[in-house]
């Protein structure tokens, strides 16, 4: 039997964060959770951090340690998307203060520390918000690019163009010199961009079933969804919307769900308009290495059913 992939999660929670985290939690057979770490992202970074304890006590898993990261990107001010996910970031959610400790560690130093110690190719990075943490890793311990078994993160879009302006999705956008630092590095990528998200849509008839499941982390993870589908009415046809960061561990757990494709990918770093567009050369143009496994439609009906399964094993 295949051992379980250790993952770090880097993360900037996020109903759709939240998500990704409990269904990660709820795979430990495939999934060895070594350690969260936050960054500012969609809310401010002790915003991020709380909310990362909450959640890694709703799933009945204290025991993963919590770092708490940079408070924001590189070079720019920190963009947050309250208007997205409410004043605490994960709203919707009923519980209690966090009475679990953030590790003392800052989460850069635990990035550093923790690949360096563990055997080539032994940990994925699961990159869940802006790239803040993992960017300032490698460019202060170069030699942890060549250990990290495989970045998979949430981030980009291409064919649907932007979410946090016309031409940049939000994750990149907040924090362009980071995610460049991690695309150029020649570290193995997965990139579900929101062109691959888009087609995960989460239905009310979904939320419904996930409800009546019954256990507190199914009830809890139904409100953070009923408060996350209010978003982005204006966008959809439908009742539906989709769960970004979920898509990550889905991924993960079942690759064969996700239509991929080998490409080149860049970070747009200079124009105002275009900053944080990630550039995918889509038909291989440009000749240069195809650095970025970029992530299309999913199979939605079998990749909610097994994220419902997994929800579903959590108390």
């Amino acid at each position: 039997m295949a051992l379980a992939r250790k993952i770090i999660i880097d993360t900037d929670p996020g109903q759709d964060d939240a998500f990704a985290l409990l269904f990660a939690l709820g795979s430990p057979a495939e999934l060895d959770v070594v350690a969260l770490t936050t960054v500012g992202g969609n809310v401010p970074l002790p915003l991020t951090s709380r909310n990362a304890l909450q959640l890694v006590e709703l799933a009945g898993r204290p025991d993963v340690p919590v770092f708490a990261g940079c408070p924001g990107p590189m070079v720019k001010k920190l963009k947050t998307a309250e208007y997205v996910h409410g004043p605490t970031g994960i709203d919707g959610l009923e519980a209690p203060d966090p009475v679990t400790p953030l590790q003392g560690q800052h989460a850069v130093n635990f990035l550093v520390d923790k690949i360096m110690s563990e055997p080539e190719g032994e940990i994925t990075v699961c990159s869940l918000g802006p790239m803040t943490n993992l960017g300032m890793a490698m460019a202060l311990e170069p030699r942890i690019i060549p250990r990290i078994r495989e970045v998979v993160l949430m981030g980009g879009g291409f064919f649907q163009g932007g979410n946090a302006t016309p031409a940049a999705e939000f994750n990149i956008y907040v924090d362009p010199h980071a995610a460049h630092v991690v695309f150029e590095s020649g570290v193995p990528l997965a990139m579900a961009s929101i062109d691959s998200t888009y087609t995960a849509l989460m239905t009310p008839e979904w939320i419904d079933t996930l409800r009546a499941v019954g256990t507190r982390t199914a009830v809890q993870a139904a409100n953070m969804a009923d408060f996350f589908r209010r978003y982005g009415s204006h966008k959809f046809a439908t009742e539906a919307r989709p769960i970004h960061d979920a898509c990550v561990t889905g991924f993960l757990l079942a690759p064969h769900l996700f239509q991929q494709k080998q490409c080149n990918v860049t970070i747009e770093l200079m124009s105002p308009e275009t900053i944080g567009m990630t550039l995918v050369d889509w038909w291989h143009v440009t000749g240069r290495r195809k650095n970025c496994n970029v992530l299309g439609r999913i199979d939605a009906d079998r990749f909610f059913q097994l994220m419902l399964e997994r929800l579903s094993t959590l108390p």
